[in-house]
């Protein structure tokens, strides 16, 4: 059973890339979806950051789509509570 799992993880690096292609468009859609949530509270990057101590420069990276910004849990729980919302809403994806 363990050689089968390893054979599919390592498979010519196919499937580690594909997950990683994955994780990029899921970080976007985090950051897209902070976005939209920050807006929808009439809030700039820099009163959001300034509320959940973070910098304005990386929630600008985090929100914009051209860059991946990974987010940490802490980041994800300070902001889903500061806005009032699940923090399972971030991590709902839209699966193509």
């Amino acid at each position: 059973m363990l050689k089968r799992q390893t054979d599919r993880l390592f498979m010519g690096g196919e499937s580690v890339q594909r997950n990683a292609e994955i994780n990029d468009r899921r970080y976007i859609e985090i950051g897209l979806k902070i976005a939209y949530y920050r807006k929808l509270n009439g809030m700039t990057q820099e009163q959001l950051a300034e509320l959940v101590g973070l910098s304005p420069g990386y929630v600008s990276q985090v929100e914009t789509p051209a860059f991946v910004q990974p987010v940490s849990l802490k980041t994800l729980f300070a902001i889903a509570d500061l806005f009032h919302v699940p923090p399972s809403k971030f991590l709902e994806f839209d699966e193509r």
